[in-house]
Parts: C-alpha cells; structure tokens; sequence
C-alpha cells in the first residue's frame, strides 16, 4: 500500500550559503542568495503519470504564463519560483524580467521595481526580492528563459521524484536562452482583484462514499487553515475532523493535484504540483484545475473554504 510522502515545513531560514565565487562566464544569472527553496519550473510533464511521473510544473502556472508573456517568452519558458522570496540574483548581462505572483517587494541595481510589468536589470547589477506582504509564491521571468537541461521534455524541478535541476544553491550559474519571439504588446498587467478569503471549488469523489453525508457537508461549510507542514507536493490543512463511513484501507490507486486525500486522522491534504502520482488514502473532492493556482498562493495560516463546483 502506498501512501503519500510526508510534506515538509514551509519557510525555513535562508541559509547564508558559502562565499559567491566570481563566475567563470559572462553570460547568466548568479544565484548570491537562493532564497527558501526556490527552484526553476516550467509548465511540467504532462501525460506521463502511466509511466510513474507526475506532471511537476508551476505550482502557480497562471502567474508564470503571465510572466513570460510580459517579457515576450513563449508561456512555457522555464522561469524561477520563489516561495516567500528571499532571492537575490546577479545578472551578468542586461536582461528583461518580469515578476508575478505573489505580492513581494523587488530591487533592481538598488531601485524598486514592480510587478507585473517588465523591467530591466542592468549587466553586474542585482535583483533582490523581499518577503511578500500577500500570497506565498512569486514567479521571475526572463526574456530568453532559464535554459537549464531539459529531463523529460521540461525543466521543472519534481522535488518528489528527484526530476529536473536541484533547489537553487548559492555561486549557481543559471544559463538564460536566446529570445524566441518578438516584444509583447503590452508592458502592464493589471492586478487581479483581492479576494476577502480564497474559496476552491471541488467536484465530490472519487471516494466520498467512504465519508458519512455530514463530512462532505462538513468540507464545504467549514473554514480549514494551511498548516506549517505544506510544500509543492501538498498542504496539510487543520480543521473539523472528515468522519468515515467505512474502516480499512484502499489499494493504491492514481492521484491528481488538486486531489484533497484524507488520511486516518481526518485533516485532509490538498495535492499540489509535486504529489505522488499514487495513494493509499481515499480523496473526498477534488479541487478543480482553475483553482490550483489560488490554492499555491495560501500561506501558512491562511484559511481555505472549499465549495461545490458550479
């Protein structure tokens, strides 16, 4: 029987790293700072998940979409993301970027810059973003995209499976490709409204059988709060307990991000980018696609309500 990894603590301390080394070449990305656990993402693998991968990616692809439109890259380009922020980069050639996400604060060569608007970061200057004031996760584009190895057709790091580059590390070159296309035709996203809470919308199943009638009715009127214990493959969320209707355990069958899998205790896991592609614990919903990307951007202690789709 398989059950889904432990998921781990958001935001750990930045680690100060080792001295930055000069870089050897002229051309890419210094990382001085990595940040808590940043990693380069592109839009996943999709379609494999028959062969024991999972599709990775952007746990937020919206807001890297959107990134790499602003600075002319195809939505696919590999790009950062950067949860809680933290990073500070080095760019040894000027380069078109763009940051959306979460809400963080961003200097460039020491001048504050915005998001979701390109901006230039000058040849030997640094780009430093701070921690956000809202939402968890901050996407960086830049004009060419990171072009780190491909694994599998993509460069997103799979942090369950071990596929694609490492976490940033401090002295790490980043490579940047060439521009593909030509210059958007825009220069300014506008911000999407603010919410007052974040509500997913689920479809039941494919196991709420296993669940009495009052714990379906029980998910979609009570408030749940993200735990500590969240990552890019899930988010453990603390709230009233989701009673059985049946003991033992199911065979290990397919999972989805999205997936909201309840393990013995009650408090459900919501699957997020990196989940196992199997699990031995029976789902009760499953959050739909179009709002994964809200679901990425909850911080510990925010609150989700989850209700029904349509």
């Amino acid at each position: 029987m398989s059950h889904p990894t432990p998921v781990g603590p958001v935001g750990p301390a930045v680690p100060a790293g080792p001295a930055v080394p000069a870089a050897a070449s002229n051309t890419g990305i210094l990382v001085v700072r990595p940040g808590y656990g940043a990693t380069v993402q592109d839009l996943g693998r999709p379609g494999l998940a028959a062969l024991g991968v999972g599709r990775s990616g952007a746990a937020d692809p919206d807001a890297l979409r959107l990134a790499n439109r602003l600075v002319g890259n195809p939505e696919g380009a590999a790009g950062l993301e950067a949860p809680m922020g933290g990073v500070e980069l080095e760019f040894r050639a000027t380069t078109t970027c763009a940051l959306v996400g979460a809400d963080c604060p961003a200097h460039a060569a020491g001048r504050p810059v915005d998001g979701r608007t390109p901006f230039t970061v000058p040849a030997g200057a640094r780009l430093r973003l701070g921690t956000p004031a809202r939402g968890l996760r901050v996407y960086l584009a830049v004009r060419g995209g990171l072009d780190v190895p491909a694994e599998l057709g993509s460069r997103a790091t799979d942090t369950i499976a071990g596929l694609g580059p490492e976490r940033l590390t401090a002295g790490r070159l980043l490579p940047v490709g060439r521009a593909a296309t030509g210059w958007p035709a825009t220069d300014l996203a506008p911000p999407p409204a603010t919410p007052g809470r974040t509500v997913l919308h689920v479809v039941p199943g494919p196991r709420d059988d296993w669940f009495t009638a009052d714990a379906l009715h029980t998910l979609l009127t009570a408030p749940y709060t993200v735990t500590s214990d969240s990552d890019r493959v899930g988010m453990r969320l603390d709230g009233p307990a989701l009673a059985r209707a049946r003991g033992g355990e199911l065979p290990s069958e397919g999972m989805v991000a999205g997936a909201l899998q309840v393990p013995p205790g009650g408090r459900p896991i919501l699957f997020l980018a990196d989940h196992p592609v199997t699990g031995g614990y029976p789902v009760i919903a499953v959050v739909r696609r179009p709002d994964l990307g809200a679901a990425a951007q909850a911080r510990p202690g925010d609150t989700l309500h989850f209700r029904l789709d349509g």
